[in-house]
């Protein structure tokens, strides 16, 4: 049924037309191949912090971080994405992500980067998945969620521990001379040698 819908419509085109169409499918997949290779999409699937420095304005966050006590325990996934489900993760990461990149691209980002609501309620969940029994066995502080503290029912976790894990970041510029594990280049080493062979 399908393969009698789909001879229908092929049908209906001339040969050059399906030519034209074939050379124009494949010229946009195989940009769209290049894109995603460019933009290194593969690394975002893992939850290695160094994908989160593919972006160089995230630079100063994971020098803070791997500086703090967290790296130590957590990786930059274990704090900024949820945990309840492994949809959630990706989805989540998916839409913080294209949210980052519209920023950049479209010169929208700021000097100081704060997490939006969304992101706040992430981190702060995540912040009491960790450390649960300190909050309500040792130091009695309770379960509140991060809209509760927004509206004055207590205190976000940050409000106390201000500098965990990014050390009192207070603007793009706080490291400039951080040390990172900065991306390879995406270009083949075979077209390196031959533009540096064009070069001399």
């Amino acid at each position: 049924m399908i393969k009698d819908k789909l001879k229908s419509i092929l049908s209906a085109f001339s040969y050059r037309q399906k030519v034209f169409l074939l050379v124009v499918g494949g010229v946009v997949v195989g940009l769209g191949g290049l894109f995603m290779y460019l933009l290194r999409m593969h690394t975002y699937l893992t939850d290695d912090p160094s994908a989160c420095v593919n972006c160089h304005i995230m630079t100063p966050y994971y020098a803070s971080w791997m500086h703090s006590s967290h790296a130590r325990d957590a990786t930059c996934n274990d704090c900024h994405v949820p945990h309840n489900n492994i949809f959630a993760k990706y989805f989540f990461k998916a839409k913080d992500g294209m949210n980052h990149v519209s920023k950049f691209v479209t010169f929208k980002e700021r000097q100081v980067i704060t997490a939006e609501d969304a992101s706040a309620g992430v981190i702060m969940d995540n912040c009491i998945r960790c450390h649960s029994q300190l909050n309500q066995e040792f130091v009695h502080t309770g379960r509140i969620n991060y809209m509760m503290a927004k509206r004055g029912e207590g205190m976000a976790c940050w409000d106390c521990h201000r500098d965990v894990p990014h050390g009192g970041m207070n603007s793009l510029s706080a490291t400039p001379n951080a040390q990172v594990p900065l991306p390879d280049s995406p270009v083949p080493d075979w077209l390196q040698g031959m533009l540096g062979k064009k070069g001399k």
